[in-house]
């Protein structure tokens, strides 16, 4: 605030005494978020000179406005003309103030960069005039500060230039607001002016266009205005070095730079345009359910970021900014990720624990230290790591606000994670999930939903469908492709059918809980995960869609992988799944010697570059397993085939997800369903089976039906169905309404 500034006691400021012109400035940029200039002579050289200041001025939001005369060096004019004319590449992030006050502090290539980007990005606003009739220059020297609420302005003889800031002689007299009647009628009378001039009312002068800018020849103007704006950098580092000299003006450039210092190391959000509205609300609604609550977001909506901005929220209610917070993780892919993702927020003290990290000396030792010093950390652990003794020890050495953050909440529904939730006495708690509906996983979601102090609708929920409307994911088509099984896999899936049939209770719809049927249930789902026919099917669809477009770029493939455990941070891939992979690899590779495919398996030691290529298009085909599940960004990805029917609609819907994720060069994507239906001449109404296999075939219209309503083409779904449908007397309406009810 103005109010808080040390101005002088007299209120002027002289060149070569205890308060420079250059202190009246820098107090000034430090105290303020508007900076309004009535100028003659200006160059960027200043704001060289003041760089710290200018740096914390826009780092915090600070605007500049000036109205200057028609002289400028030939470095501002092109500034000013590429910010009017032209696009500008450069991005500059005008938070990060150490970055910014690097660039600032620099008068070469990125300085110019830099403040053409300012122009543009209408951080300063610049009016050229020009008295008229050809009488002379505008020269004008003063201006006013702004916090919003007080203002000091000031008149000066010196220009906004190096010279004017640093040479002998000059002098500046301020003027604050909340003094006197006289300092008010003065700075109303210098704003109302530069309104005039900008708004283009006052007819006194010009309004010279960009392409109009004189610039200073030394043939035409004194020696004095040539000085003013032809600057040479050694002539800035001498005088920047020579005034630091001033007791108080060192004082003040310490000062500010010890704010830089302290803000640089503080948390933040990543980008400059601050949390969305819905991230703040997901904030809001948890702080309001006692810090506790799911937030059920589709996959792609920015879950990750919405839960570490709660944490960051905490953490600015903190004079001292310390942060604690235990993240939990499916894979170490996530652990990585996640760890990438809280550096973006500044987050410095991380520890990831996992198979791949030496973590255990790390965590001992700040959760020892934290208990006789406050010490910031976020601890990122897999699953997999956190139900084991030598992790679960350190839980009860958590400081009470920790924030517990449960990443594919729907984890916590394993027997092995709910045996250790007991030791996490901690308060604080988010889940996140884009599937943690009943329908699709009762147990899991009964566990989470008690965990979190939770249940539907959830403390904030962000659908699939919302997500596509506004743009956050890409509309897309999806075909349902129908899969039969071979005589072998037939036989054999008939004699399982059997089985399960004496354990069916009719009265209820389902099958009793027992082991018998959690084993049978499990054999006849490889039967179908892995038909062999899938693999003819997919490539069909690639064969045609070469033949219509003359390349398979930006397809994505996930096919059936083997057996995998219930909690696999390695995402480890076994000797079967291999096996299927290869086959899937081989057969893409004969639609045309010009694809190039490849696989994206756990273990990869250059799966970045694997995906980079994919972006590029120098890959066309990815042929994936369960590894791309959780955490894995995929943009690019246009086409998908989904070949992997592990009968698990949470599965599907975080690839449909992975697929729907936008990109500047993609528009819609497109879905490819395998689906395995019985054979419809196997069972009739009057079989010992067919109730069985009614119930099984509703439960994949549901998954399917969960996929073609928010599809642009959800009527071929029913088309493709309607045999299917009418075999086993089912309302493929009734079952969208049923899931509609449920949403």
């Amino acid at each position: 605030m103005l109010k808080n500034a040390d101005w002088s006691i007299d209120r002027d400021y002289k060149t070569g005494s205890e308060n420079e012109p250059l202190q009246f400035y820098l107090d000034g940029l430090a105290t303020s978020n508007e900076f309004s200039l009535l100028l003659g002579y200006f160059s960027s050289s200043a704001i060289n000179l003041l760089s710290v200041g200018f740096a914390t001025f826009i780092s915090k939001g600070g605007k500049m406005k000036m109205v200057i005369n028609h002289l400028l060096s030939s470095k501002d004019k092109k500034a000013i003309e590429i910010a009017n004319h032209e696009t500008i590449n450069k991005v500059f992030d005008l938070t990060d103030v150490v970055t910014l006050g690097r660039v600032l502090d620099e008068y070469d290539t990125h300085f110019f960069e830099c403040l053409a980007y300012l122009i543009a990005e209408k951080r300063i606003e610049i009016k050229v005039i020009k008295p008229k009739n050809g009488r002379g220059i505008a020269h004008y020297k003063s201006g006013v500060f702004s916090d919003g609420q007080d203002f000091v302005g000031y008149k000066a003889s010196c220009n906004f230039t190096l010279y004017g800031l640093s040479e002998n002689l000059e002098e500046l007299e301020a003027f604050l607001s909340w003094e006197n009647g006289r300092s008010n009628k003065l700075i109303k009378k210098q704003l109302k002016l530069i309104d005039a001039y900008f708004t283009e009312e006052d007819e006194d002068v010009d309004y010279i266009p960009v392409n109009e800018i004189e610039v200073v020849l030394k043939d035409r103007f004194g020696k004095k205005e040539i000085n003013e704006l032809l600057v040479q950098e050694e002539q800035l580092l001498r005088k920047k070095q020579g005034l630091i000299s001033n007791p108080k003006l060192k004082k003040t450039i310490t000062k500010l730079f010890d704010k830089i210092e302290t803000i640089r190391r503080e948390p933040r959000f990543p980008f400059s345009s601050g949390p969305r509205a819905y991230q703040m609300e997901a904030y809001s609604n948890w702080v309001s359910n006692n810090y506790q609550g799911i937030f059920a977001m589709a996959t792609g909506t920015g879950k990750t970021i919405t839960s570490i901005n709660c944490l960051l929220q905490e953490v600015n209610k903190d004079d001292k900014k310390n942060y604690h917070a235990l993240i939990l993780v499916p894979t170490i892919t996530l652990v990585n990720q996640w760890a990438d993702e809280a550096n973006r927020f500044n987050f410095k003290e991380i520890i990831q624990v996992s198979s791949n990290n030496d973590w255990e000396s790390d965590l001992a030792t700040t959760l020892s230290t934290n208990k006789r010093i406050p010490t910031s950390f976020i601890i990122i652990a897999t699953y997999a790591s956190f139900i084991k003794d030598r992790f679960s020890k350190y839980i009860k050495d958590l400081p009470q606000d920790t924030l517990f953050i449960a990443d594919e909440a729907h984890n916590l529904g394993s027997k092995s994670v709910l045996s250790k939730l007991s030791n996490v006495l901690i308060q604080k708690r988010i889940g996140l999930s884009a599937t943690p509906k009943r329908i699709y996983d009762i147990e899991g979601s009964s566990a989470m939903e008690n965990f979190f102090n939770d249940s539907e609708p959830y403390t904030y929920s962000f659908s699939m469908e919302r997500a596509i409307e506004e743009g956050i994911l890409c509309k897309y088509y999806y075909h349902p492709h129908l899969v039969t099984l071979t005589s072998d896999e037939l036989k054999e899936y008939i004699e399982i059918t059997k089985k399960l049939a004496k354990f069916f209770n009719k009265q209820s719809g389902a099958f009793d809980d027992n082991d018998i049927v959690q084993k049978l249930l499990l054999k006849r789902k490889r039967i179908i995960h892995k038909a062999v026919n899938k693999l003819g099917i997919t490539r069909y669809i690639l064969e045609e869609r070469f033949r219509k477009e003359g390349n398979l770029k930006y397809t994505f493939i996930y096919v059936p992988e083997g057996n995998t455990p219930e909690i696999d941070e390695d995402e480890n891939t076994d000797e079967e799944s291999i096996k299927i992979i290869n086959q899937y690899t081989r057969e893409i590779g004969r639609i045309n010697d010009s694809i190039r495919v490849n696989q994206f398996v756990s273990g990869m030691v250059d799966r970045n570059e694997v995906l980079e290529q994919f972006k590029d298009g120098k890959i066309h085909v990815i042929a994936s397993m369960k590894c791309l599940d959780e955490g894995v960004d995929i943009p690019r990805a246009e086409h998908a085939i989904f070949c992997s029917s592990t009968g698990n609609p949470r599965q599907f819907i975080q690839r449909r997800g992975r697929i729907l994720r936008t990109h500047p060069q993609k528009d819609i994507a497109v879905i490819h369903d395998l689906i395995v239906i019985p054979d419809l001449l196997v069972s009739d109404a009057n079989s010992d089976t067919f109730k069985v296999e009614r119930s099984l075939v509703e439960k994949e219209i549901e998954r399917v039906m969960y996929f073609a309503s928010l599809a642009i083409n959800p009527f071929e779904t029913e088309s493709v169905f309607s045999e299917i449908c009418h075999h086993y007397d089912l309302n493929i309406y009734t079952i969208h309404n049923k899931l509609k009810n449920n949403d």
